[in-house]
């Protein structure tokens, strides 16, 4: 129970590294701040007990002095001044007289101690005398006579006793925390806004978008961090770059040769099966460079604007009819979003040429709305893709081991839907459809209303 609790707290616990530190910061100073609150209060307590005791032993001293030379018939003019002027108040002791003790702390323990070590083991102490609440304490007048010695109680001002600076004290000790809190609070974020800078653009990168480069100023370690993600970032896009340029060389040089070998097949007089058979497949070699030249390309020259999702779908069912394939279409109507029309149509493209070559038959087309959200997919009745292989099949040149026979694909079809989806802040899904078949999802990001 108390292990399940401690992770159920842990997990409340604020999450991100600002709030974290903060907490932690927050919690030491509050302990500091505790422990020299208590070593101060332990170390200051002996002195202010002494203090306190000298103070009223003096006022005691005097006001018995006062007391035993003033004569017997002015010391009523006595104790009115003593209590109007320095507020002490003196009145004789009764047997019956209605007393409460004082309060049990440490600091009135040792006070009432040092009293009694120099006033005398008589004297007695109270916190209210007849119901006027004080700091009240005993004396006795001497006589010759032991037996008729006179007691009086005389009540001090509390704030003579108990000095109220601990309150202050305690005041300005919160508001020097306050501004230190501030203070770390202002520090944290200063670290902490890097470090969040560094997040988003590391989220860029993982997306394929180029981010924008980071400040290298503040502390050593923060800059160079940065410095060196700047770095990476520089030879990513340079990696990008230089394997853009020799895939599209490459795949153009093979095209000539391909080019003149289906030409050379084509007038080589052989028997027009074979002939057909080598067109083919030099067709085939033609259709994965193509592949390759469309992986490679830069979609960044192409802007984000309005497009129509239901007047693109129409177009391309408009374009297979003329080639006598035909596509069904679900449109709950005028549906706008945020794409790059070219790239987005050869995404679409290439799902339904998917769809054509895996499903056996033509697949659907369909436009809605998902959660505030435009939608285009590709639906087909094909065999499908396993759950656990869905993510696998977006990476370049993967295929499933059922379609390994089939060689008219590069396993790049599916890699380039997912980078230009992703390169309009998209989202590709390929969802398993009820019964059989297959779901090629795209989510878009919804275009402002004008």
């Amino acid at each position: 129970m108390g292990l399940a609790l401690h992770r159920l707290r842990l997990f409340q616990a604020p999450r991100t590294l600002k709030w974290r530190i903060f907490l932690v910061v927050t919690i030491l100073m509050l302990a500091s701040v505790a422990v020299w609150s208590a070593i101060f209060s332990h170390f200051d307590q002996a002195s202010q007990a002494r203090q306190n005791a000298q103070t009223v032993v003096s006022i005691i001293n005097l006001t018995r002095t006062a007391l035993l030379n003033a004569d017997p018939d002015l010391r009523k003019d006595l104790l009115l001044d003593l209590a109007t002027l320095e507020g002490i108040r003196i009145y004789p002791a009764e047997r019956d007289d209605t007393i409460a003790p004082l309060e049990d702390t440490a600091l009135l323990r040792a006070l009432t101690v040092e009293v009694r070590h120099q006033l005398g083991p008589e004297t007695r102490f109270a916190s209210s005398w007849e119901n006027m609440n004080g700091f009240w304490v005993s004396f006795r007048l001497p006589s010759d006579d032991p037996e008729d010695t006179t007691e009086f109680w005389v009540m001090l001002p509390s704030a003579r006793i108990i000095r109220p600076h601990a309150r202050e004290w305690m005041w300005w000790g919160l508001a020097a925390l306050g501004l230190a809190l501030l203070g770390t609070y202002a520090i944290v974020s200063r670290l902490n806004r890097p470090l969040k800078a560094l997040a988003e653009a590391a989220h860029m990168v993982g997306k394929g978008d180029t981010p924008p480069r980071l400040g290298e100023s503040g502390p050593a370690e923060l800059a160079e961090l940065a410095h060196a993600f700047n770095q990476m970032s520089r030879d990513l896009q340079q990696l990008d770059a230089d394997r853009a340029l020799i895939l599209a060389g490459v795949s153009h040089d093979l095209r000539t040769p391909l080019a003149r070998l289906r030409l050379g097949v084509e007038m080589s007089g052989a028997p027009e099966a074979d002939a057909d058979a080598m067109v083919s497949d030099i067709e085939d070699m033609d259709r994965i460079i193509g592949q390759f030249l469309e992986f490679s390309k830069q979609d960044s020259s192409e802007t984000l604007e309005p497009l129509s999702l239901d007047e693109l779908a129409s177009e391309l069912i408009t374009l297979y009819a003329r080639r006598g394939q035909e596509l069904t279409l679900d449109c709950a109507g005028p549906t706008f979003a945020l794409a790059r029309p070219q790239v987005l149509r050869r995404a679409v493209t290439n799902l339904i040429e998917n769809a054509f070559r895996y499903a056996g038959h033509s697949p659907e087309l369909r436009v809605a709305t998902r959660d505030g959200f435009p939608t285009i997919a590709v639906l087909d009745r094909g065999p499908g893709i396993p759950a656990s292989e869905v993510e696998r099949v977006k990476r370049p040149f993967t295929r499933l081991e059922s379609a390994r026979s089939n060689t008219k694909g590069s396993g790049l079809g599916l890699a380039i839907v997912d980078r230009i989806v992703r390169g309009m802040q998209g989202q590709f899904f390929l969802n398993a459809r009820e019964g059989r078949g297959l779901e090629a999802l795209i989510i878009l990001q919804a275009a402002p209303r004008s």
